[in-house]
């Protein structure tokens, strides 16, 4: 790790020891990562994978951290975030938007907003970061990112700039080619179509105003935590066995949407994964469907 740090200082890039990923997650769970560092750039990006390849120290890509929940034990790696510092967003044509990957989806729409460019409305208000919104193919309300995403830059295992396009992004149901190819995604194309911008604003209000109805807001998540089964929604299916507000410590299924596992104050990874546990068995007890966590667990 030592070498790493001396990295940050040559780069004059942020970096923290043992510091908490309660810190860097919107669940506010997990414990310490032994190094965060915060590169500035694909270029720092890439010296930083190749270095950690060579020291064999694992290497942890985190966006904004709405996707995950993390050890109570903590990271024994580098926890790399892609964050402030990679979040240029620009318009690379009259409807093609680039955005780095730490450039948060929120300022992502507003931009789109901004030069009447359609598309991704239904992306407004969820918290993640542009890189996070491709891995996991981000969506809600019809809408999904493979609707307008059609390249992503990345960093492979080696250190060495690559990008995917089109059909090889393996864009699916909450995945994408980056669940299994290793590599880190640093900036994304989006085509987008020209629109009314009163229009626009008018649909991402609308589903602003749905989401802090319907949605937990007002507590720590992960946002979803199961994948919609085929031909169900897992909130009802979890609300239909009468689970909403059972509470394992301070993880609770929320009572304003029993699709959400909440923070209640203090709740450990431990108390979430017994919790989820609970309501995956009882689902499938009951109503013979399986629950997948859309949550992905680092320890």
């Amino acid at each position: 790790m030592e070498n790493i740090i001396e990295l940050c200082k040559k780069f004059k890039c942020a970096y923290a020891e043992n510091e908490s990923m309660s810190l860097h997650t919107t669940f506010k769970i997990g414990g310490n990562a032994r190094l965060i560092v915060y590169p500035q750039s694909a270029l720092q990006v890439s010296e930083f994978v190749r270095l950690a390849k060579k020291e064999n120290i694992r290497l942890i890509a985190v966006g904004n951290g709405s996707n995950l929940l993390v050890a109570d034990e903590g990271i024994d790696a580098c926890v790399m975030i892609l964050g402030k510092d990679m979040a240029e967003i620009r318009l690379e044509k009259d409807d093609v938007i680039f955005a780095e990957a730490g450039a948060k989806l929120q300022s992502l729409c507003r931009f789109a907003l901004e030069n009447s460019l359609t598309g991704l409305e239904f992306a407004y208000g969820i918290p993640g970061s542009c890189g996070g919104a491709a891995f996991m193919n981000a969506g809600a309300y019809g809408g999904e990112m493979k609707d307008v995403l059609f390249k992503c830059e990345h960093i492979d295992e080696n250190g060495d700039t690559g990008f995917l396009c089109g059909d090889d992004l393996k864009l699916a149901y909450r995945h994408s080619a980056y669940y299994d190819n290793g590599c880190i995604i640093t900036g994304l194309y989006l085509k987008l179509k020209k629109g009314n911008k009163q229009e626009i604003k008018s649909k991402m209000d609308d589903f602003m105003s749905r989401r802090k109805a319907k949605q937990p807001l007002e507590f720590p998540s992960a946002g979803s935590t199961f994948k919609r089964p085929e031909g169900y929604f897992a909130g009802a299916l979890i609300e239909e066995c009468n689970l909403k507000g059972k509470a394992v410590g301070g993880a609770k299924v929320s009572e304003k949407h029993a699709g959400f596992v909440i923070n209640n104050g203090g709740a450990t990874c431990r108390d979430v994964l017994d919790l989820c546990q609970i309501c995956s068995d009882t689902v499938y007890s009951q109503k013979g469907v399986r629950l997948e966590m859309e949550i992905r667990v680092t320890k």
